[in-house]
């Protein structure tokens, strides 16, 4: 006996929630197939007497993230500004140094000259790339076969510089510069609006967070749908052969529908099994995309002796921390606190809180044997129906992918590509512009005069004359003994 409907939702996240509302509010009906036993997939927001709520997993939004605020207002919520009142915290060869701002100050000019060019760089290349066909860039095969620390090496020539780039990779992306194609990551960046609003706490992608918790979105949106919201219902096959699509779940129940969405990360969609098969390119292009590792901690104290209450432990350190147990963690964590802030509060009876996965953004996998069009052709890919599956989840948005606001993007296209199909929408409304939110409106991101015009390390030495090999070569030489380049 199987429950018949007109589109099945496979997964309860974010995307698969803005998805099932969207189709819902259209009349039809609609089913959502949740396999743990909560909605909100990568946001998770606890509750407990002691912290009232914490999110564990997504939980920033800022401007030009308009459509998850919208339908977060939707929805009944209110957002908070994240406290930057107080100075952050760069901590450096054992050193802690406070600063304001997106990025740490650097007072050697030669630095600053080459951080300054790092940011610029990477904003230029991005804007040669389109948003929503990345695989269009004038340069976008060559940046393909390349890697972000192959990048970075081209375009750093001191470490600090280096070293910050890395860390920039680590944060955005949870994963190494050699890991990563040097243009997905530059898409990457440019989608969320360039390196300053990406990394930004005001005007940036961290401004707000959720009174209460990220986690309410999908949790308000399964209010709205009730029993239509089916948890611990994990997908095991979906057949597409017969009149209707057919989607049987772990425990033997079976669905009927018009049409199907899958709203899980891709690595995940290749544990469910597809008759037909899934296209054969498709499968094995997901096989080489990974999640990032990342590891949110949360660590609480009595007294506030220091504002910055969360840190995130990136990439390889993650996989490295993975391996300890939940008080270890907290003890190195802690020691590390106390080492940045210099007070012994920090090791004084905290209260902790971790994330159980390790899931972060979706990494488009380069190693040094994958040395193809790879970005370019994976992404078409990822968002291209097959049959009457169709495919959200934040990996597949053009804007902010990665984050909440890619979700609800990616969520909203697959559902108005279903009422296309159907004849309730033409085509040129799929994809729609969305209006910025006037609670939270974006200010332009600006650059000064010398930020734009301020020469390179290389554009220095040759404005200073020093054209020939000999005598670049001894200046970058006492440079690099002096412990400043990384090159010469």
């Amino acid at each position: 006996m199987s429950s018949k409907c007109d589109v099945v939702v496979v997964g309860g996240g974010i995307s698969g929630m803005a998805a099932a509302k969207l189709l819902h509010e259209a009349g039809l009906n609609v089913v959502v197939l949740e396999a743990r036993n909560r909605v909100g997939g990568r946001t998770y927001t606890i509750r407990n007497q002691k912290v009232k709520y914490v999110d564990l997993g997504g939980s920033y939004v800022g401007p030009t993230q308009n459509r998850i605020l919208r339908l977060s207002k939707e929805l009944g919520l209110e957002t908070y500004k994240v406290n930057e009142e107080e100075h952050l915290i760069h901590h450096v060869k054992g050193k802690s140094y406070p600063f304001r701002g997106p990025f740490p100050p650097v007072w050697n000019p030669i630095a600053y000259l080459d951080h300054n060019n790092l940011w610029r760089t990477m904003d230029d290349m991005g804007q040669e790339i389109p948003s929503e066909a990345p695989w269009k860039a004038p340069l976008a095969e060559e940046w393909d076969h390349m890697t972000m620390k192959e990048l970075l090496d081209k375009i750093c020539w001191t470490e600090s510089s280096k070293q910050l780039a890395t860390l920039f990779v680590n944060l955005c992306v949870t994963a190494e510069t050699h890991e990563v194609s040097a243009l997905w990551f530059l898409w990457y960046v440019k989608q969320c609006g360039g390196t300053t609003r990406i990394v930004s706490t005001t005007n940036g992608g961290q401004e707000r967070k959720f009174v209460g918790g990220s986690g309410q979105v999908s949790e308000r949106i399964m209010d709205i749908l009730g029993d239509r919201v089916k948890l611990e219902r994990p997908v095991t096959y979906i057949d597409q052969t017969g009149e209707n699509v057919v989607v049987e779940t772990l425990n033997h129940e079976v669905y009927e529908a018009k049409y199907v969405i899958s709203a899980v990360p891709p690595t995940l969609g290749m544990k469910i099994h597809f008759n037909p098969p899934l296209p054969m390119l498709r499968n094995q292009f997901i096989t080489r995309v990974p999640l990032g590792s990342v590891i949110k901690c949360m660590v609480y104290y009595k007294e506030p002796f220091w504002r910055k209450k969360g840190e995130f432990i990136l990439s390889h350190k993650a996989r490295k921390l993975a391996r300890l147990s939940k008080e270890e963690r907290l003890k190195k964590l802690c020691e590390l606190y106390a080492k940045v802030l210099g007070s012994q509060e920090a090791l004084q009876n905290p209260r902790y809180h971790t994330s159980s996965h390790r899931c972060g953004k979706l990494l488009l996998w380069l190693s040094d044997t994958d040395h193809f069009y790879f970005f370019a052709f994976i992404l078409r890919v990822l968002r291209q129906p097959v049959g009457r599956i169709f495919f959200a989840g934040t990996e597949t948005a053009t804007h902010w992918s990665g984050y909440m606001e890619g979700a609800v993007e990616a969520g909203e296209r697959a559902a108005r590509e279903i009422l296309h199909v159907m004849g309730q929408i033409p085509e040129d409304e799929i994809w729609q512009l969305e209006p910025e939110s006037k609670d939270v409106p974006a200010r332009p991101i600006t650059t000064t005069f010398w930020e734009r015009n301020l020469p390179s390390v290389p554009g220095l030495l040759k404005l200073i004359g020093l054209t020939t090999v000999c005598s670049a070569a001894a200046l970058c030489f006492l440079a690099h003994k002096k412990g400043l380049f990384v090159r010469f």
